[in-house]
């Protein structure tokens, strides 16, 4: 302990010396300081904007686990915070497996509404952890493990669900199936604009995930946030370890509010709720009892960090992909796509990813052929980035399967015709797909023939009715739904 305590001291001298931009080149940590005043750069009476994060012990009584956290949010808020982050599970933590979709209440239920009436109370933006979300159908014997940050006037700002799941027989700990209980969250929030920086939200477990940290950091995250319920075993051996690894990765504030202690008979939390900052230094820290630690968020500190290891222009994409979010993107957010100058209605698009879409084709060589293609205008596939390559790549595979369901095919012909000398007449990147079956063609290489010459020289009433391919595009979006 007296070990680790002394790094914790030497990371935190290193940080304040860097910090304070000491310049003088005869500075020496063997030596000490030469008798020159150092150059200080920076205001040390800015005052930043400041996080409360509470470590608390929830229970299955929902009305005393709110007046405990009630309690919390008005000291932190004594103490200077405009941003209250609160652990999972804020609501309750149920005695049994039967209990936890019993307690469950929709997002406009009374616990919710206690939440938001206590932000607009404290005048403080609440960052509720996690809360367990009754489904408004479907299977009524689970629940969203469902986060929300909530401004000061009482307005959800931001809607997360839990997307990796707790399923592990902890040794010497609990047996934890989350999935028996809860409903996967099918998507990567982008992070939400707040008074300290833009946050980037995730639920305990998913802190073993460094794609989906690095996939926030790519989205534009300032501060990541785990709020967490993390088992004792599981605590003891990695919390810090995490949290820190997290923070120096991504070069972001790492926030994770925690419960602690006892529960009920068979549960308890580690707590020790933290701060870490874009170095990896813990800046506030809980203990092992019912608290709030208190912590600045200094966004310039963030900044210089990057520009002093710009470690996102380092990487060789050239020899991997990036990593972005691959969430379905509303197929309705605008009327039309542009296709190399041919407009598309979203009425014709049956799937949509970050960074490609996929339509029906208005003259197809076979029943079942469609087109995938990128959103920025590309002509050729050297255009594009090799996060686009990526992502038109994985949408093909996904739109390929269920292409061939949908078809009933045996095979399928995918295919790209990158420039005019390979039949491409659309000045934008795009992939053919085809189902196929046994005889389709006399020789299966025709089809290359047909492709080449399907969509030249053809008269527009060939074309098929937009009705048409809002209909076939229907029945494929129910695939994805």
């Amino acid at each position: 302990m007296r070990l680790l305590s002394c790094l914790k001291t030497r990371c935190h001298l290193q940080q304040f010396r860097k910090s304070l931009h000491l310049t003088n080149s005869n500075y020496s940590d063997k030596k000490g300081l030469t008798g020159k005043t150092p150059k200080v750069t920076m205001d040390l009476a800015a005052v930043k904007p400041t996080v409360g994060v509470v470590q608390m012990t929830s229970t299955p009584d929902k009305q005393a686990t709110v007046a405990q956290l009630t309690a919390l949010v008005e000291r932190a808020k004594k103490r200077g915070a405009t941003v209250v982050f609160v652990p999972e599970s804020a609501d309750y933590i149920a005695e049994t497996r039967a209990q936890v979709p019993e307690l469950a209440e929709p997002i406009d239920g009374w616990i919710v509404q206690q939440y938001r009436q206590l932000a607009k109370r404290f005048d403080v933006w609440l960052s509720l952890g996690s809360f367990h979300e009754k489904p408004r159908s479907g299977d009524v014997s689970k629940v969203h493990n469902t986060q929300l940050l909530i401004d000061s006037s009482g307005d959800i700002k931001g809607i997360y669900r839990k997307v990796h799941l707790f399923d592990v027989d902890v040794p010497g700990g609990p047996v934890i199936h989350e999935s028996d209980f809860v409903i996967p969250g099918t998507r990567i929030e982008a992070p939400v604009p707040t008074p300290v920086g833009n946050v980037g939200m995730a639920i305990c477990y998913d802190m073993r995930f460094p794609e989906m940290a690095i996939a926030l950091r790519n989205q534009g995250a300032d501060i990541i946030i785990y709020p967490s319920a993390f088992t004792v075993p599981t605590g003891m051996a990695h919390w810090e370890t995490l949290l820190r690894c997290r923070a120096i990765e991504t070069q972001c504030y790492v926030i994770a509010a925690a419960q602690v202690g006892k529960h009920t008979v068979k549960r308890s939390s580690y707590g020790h709720a933290m701060v870490v900052d874009p170095w990896g230094c813990i800046i506030a820290e809980c203990h092992d009892t019912i608290d709030v630690c208190i912590a600045e968020i200094d966004l310039n500190l963030l900044k210089k960090r990057r520009l002093e290891m710009p470690v996102l222009s380092h990487k060789r994409l050239d020899l991997y992909s990036s990593i972005n979010p691959l969430a379905k993107v509303n197929l309705e957010a605008q009327n039309e796509y542009n296709f190399g100058g041919h407009p598309v209605k979203s009425s014709s698009l049956f799937y949509c990813s970050p960074l490609s879409f996929a339509f029906v084709n208005r003259k197809p060589v076979l029943p079942g052929h469609v087109l995938i293609s990128p959103l920025r205008l590309a002509e050729r596939f050297g255009d594009l980035t090799p996060a686009e390559v990526s992502d038109l790549f994985q949408t093909a595979q996904t739109v390929s399967k269920v292409i061939e369901k949908h078809y009933n095919s045996t095979s399928l012909t995918i295919t790209i015709q990158d420039g005019p000398d390979a039949g491409q007449t659309v000045k934008h990147v795009h992939l053919h797909i085809l189902p196929r079956k046994a005889d389709d063609f006399k020789n299966s290489d025709d089809i290359y023939e047909k492709l080449e010459k399907h969509d030249k020289n053809v008269d527009k009433s060939q074309w098929r009715t937009e009705e048409d391919m809002a209909q076939e595009a229907a029945i494929l979006r129910a695939y994805f739904n």
